[in-house]
């Protein structure tokens, strides 16, 4: 069995300097059967490490409730196969441009503010949720045969926290648990950062996207010894809806890169590839500057990140360019590239054979409704991802006056009467033409993605506020909601009807018929927002803003012959739209 440690200048392997090549790539966020490829691409490029995060909201869906945590410890082993260490960051928290930044909504829903502190009640759920997860960790250490070589404590702490005494309780958790192999912390270079997420006796990691020296500089002031490591190398960027797709220079990324490694460090790419947040696991984040309390800015399905190995797994010109300077650091020859998984033969298109309204979806899928005086948030209802309809009677006769929602958070599709009214939003929460009493006000709330970032990270989603005619409070307020997990034990409760003349909003239900099945992507010209689903394998979110444009379909989901699609349009279709189609990639 091996060792590694952590020496005055050097990781140390048996006690031999080593240098870490890792590239960041989300287990997550790739279809599992797709591992052992995407594993591959990184050795091609000349990486001898992976670095993962792990999601606690994806694993814990409720208290006391746990989803394939033993799918961590298959990864590490095909990470084991692939030749490859592992770099492991557990969190609990994340960022990861994931919903809540992986902290479950139930637990931030109760906790606020008081979560990633040594809050005890906040301390009690981590204490559980590591237990389940380190069984999967701790085995697979690299003294114990297995690829992992750190383990990180917490995520970027620096930039949100100054709770050190947090920090030691889950690097003594940690260790209780038998995790043997070096902790470690990554914060940005700034000293208020290193200052606040680092720990005295574990090594300090800094993440940056360019002017490596500088940053080095500055993590130097604070740790004068130990191995430099660049934890996370920003080699291209995410984006957000009605956004812009950004992307860098391949040309310049691999010189900063090369900077890096002339420090004499370590890197990890983040990301080497991207992969996808299937599932609507999609964060959110805010604009404004360093406080964050600007407009919600939801983060796109795809995760391709402009990565040197693309959303669909092929190598970029950046992957070449940084093959080329990661060969200079690497003995002897690199591996050659894996043969590409098999892309669709052929186009296909859908044909549509059903239609249910947002109404009799909920009816058939939605959880128990209620009754209160205020609206309820999606935490109050256990909505993590999805909508929750509230629906609230104007009393009359009244003249119109203006409706207004407060504290919304995300997007609300207003019916008055039955009547679409508008669509609302943080920055405009005002129905355009006032309401007259009585009415019957329904707002469809949906949830565009939890902040994954910044001090308003765990936020509530839904209506925070109130719904108000004029000056006044619209009290009883009639709520229930729909969560996209509601859709995993399939649809045939939902009772379909005909297609509706118009583009209207509902879940929509047809077949693809594929010849040649292989790695594809979903097309949904004239659809305007919503989710996708393929043989019950949710694709993530679309939505006509941009700048996305279709939804990657991995091959495995795809069978010969007939496929399953539903679409789920929360706002409405084109009448005129083409009929959805895949593509290959």
């Amino acid at each position: 069995m091996s060792e590694f440690t952590v020496g005055e200048a050097d990781f140390l392997l048996d006690g031999r300097p080593v240098r870490l090549l890792s590239g960041a790539l989300h287990y997550f966020r790739v279809h599992e059967a797709q591992w052992g490829h995407r594993l591959a691409m990184l050795r091609a490029m000349g990486l001898n490490c992976v670095e993962t995060y792990v999601p606690w909201n994806l694993h814990q869906p409720g208290p006391g409730r746990f989803r394939d945590v033993r799918a961590i410890g298959r990864f590490l082993d095909a990470v084991r196969e692939a030749g490859l260490w592992a770099i492991m960051r557990p969190g609990p928290y994340i960022c990861a441009e994931w919903e809540n930044g992986g902290l479950p909504a139930w637990l931030t829903g109760e906790l606020g503010t008081r979560a990633r502190t040594r809050d005890e009640r906040y301390l009690f759920h981590v204490r559980n949720w590591f237990r389940h997860l380190l069984h999967e960790i701790v085995p697979r250490q690299i003294g114990r045969g297995g690829p992992v070589l750190m383990v990180q404590v917490e995520n970027e702490y620096g930039s949100y926290g100054s709770d050190t005494g947090y920090l030691t309780e889950l690097a003594v958790l940690l260790r209780a648990e038998g995790v043997t192999v070096p902790l470690f912390t990554s914060d940005g270079p700034e000293d208020h950062m290193l200052t606040g997420g680092s720990l005295p006796g574990v090594l300090a990691t800094v993440n940056f996207g360019s002017h490596a020296r500088v940053a080095f500089e500055t993590l130097r002031r604070h740790r004068p010894g130990g191995p430099l490591m660049c934890m996370e190398f920003w080699c291209g960027w995410f984006d957000h809806w009605a956004g812009e797709h950004v992307v860098r220079d391949p040309g310049e990324a691999a010189e900063a890169l090369r900077e890096i490694l002339e420090c004499g460090a370590s890197v990890n790419l983040y990301m080497a590839h991207g992969g996808t947040s299937f599932g609507g696991w999609a964060g959110a984040n805010r604009g404004g500057g360093e406080l964050h309390e600007g407009p919600l800015e939801p983060d796109v399905t795809s995760y391709d990140y402009d990565a040197p190995v693309d959303e669909y797994g092929r190598p970029t010109e950046k992957f070449w360019r940084f093959r080329e300077v990661l060969a200079e650091y690497r003995t002897g020859p690199l591996p050659g590239l894996p043969p590409r998984p098999a892309p669709l033969d052929a186009p296909a298109e859908a044909a549509l054979t059903g239609w249910a309204p947002l109404g009799d979806v909920l009816e058939a899928l939605g959880g128990a409704g209620t009754v209160t005086p205020m609206p309820p948030s999606f935490e109050d209802l256990g909505v993590t991802r999805g909508l929750v309809r509230y629906t609230v009677e104007v009393p009359g006769p009244r003249r119109p006056y203006p409706l207004t929602v407060r504290g919304l958070r995300d997007l609300a599709t207003v019916y008055v009467d039955g009547e679409r009214a508008g669509v609302l939003t943080e920055e405009e929460p005002r129905l355009k033409e006032p309401v007259a009493g009585p009415a019957r006000v329904e707002l469809w709330v949906e949830s565009l993605g939890r902040v994954n970032y910044g001090p308003r990270s765990g936020e509530a989603k839904g209506v925070t506020g109130g719904i108000l005619h004029e000056r006044q409070y619209l009290h009883g307020v009639r709520a229930r909601g729909l969560d996209l997990d509601a859709f995993a034990g399939g649809v045939d409760p939902v009772p379909f009807r005909a297609l509706p003349e118009e583009g209207a909003p509902g879940l929509y239900r047809g077949t693809l018929t594929v010849r040649g099945a292989g790695d594809a992507r979903l097309d949904l010209p004239g659809w305007t927002r919503g989710f996708a689903w393929i043989n019950g394998f949710g694709l993530g979110r679309y939505w006509s803003v941009g700048p996305q444009r279709s939804l990657y379909v991995p091959g495995p989901v795809l069978r010969e012959g007939e496929n399953e699609l539903w679409l789920l349009e929360l706002q409405e279709t084109d009448p005129n739209r083409p009929a959805p189609r895949l593509l290959p990639v």
